[in-house]
């Protein structure tokens, strides 16, 4: 029952770190390029193998890796941003 809960738990962790990763890349891309459709095969049809985006009819798509890298990299700047801010404010 624990394994079923935490796979739960990882599943909706996953799904968060993925929206986030998607909606920085639309903010900072100003719309230029958009993160991949769910439940299609367009990274696996169009780019390459571990590819974390790919060119399709001239937009740049990033695949769900890399929404799940760029995710992380938000949440992990977003904490390191938060000690600083708190050690600042201790201090």
């Amino acid at each position: 029952m624990t394994e079923f809960l935490v796979a739960m738990l990882w599943s909706v962790v996953e799904v968060l770190i993925v929206f986030t990763g998607a909606q920085v890349i639309r903010v900072l891309s100003l719309g230029r390029w958009r993160s991949e459709r769910w439940r299609s095969n367009e990274a696996r049809t169009w780019s390459a193998a571990g590819a974390l985006s790919f060119r399709h009819e001239g937009q740049r798509v990033v695949t769900i890796n890399g929404l799940i890298f760029v995710g992380l990299l938000f949440y992990g700047v977003l904490a390191v941003l938060a000690v600083a801010l708190a050690g600042l404010v201790s201090a």
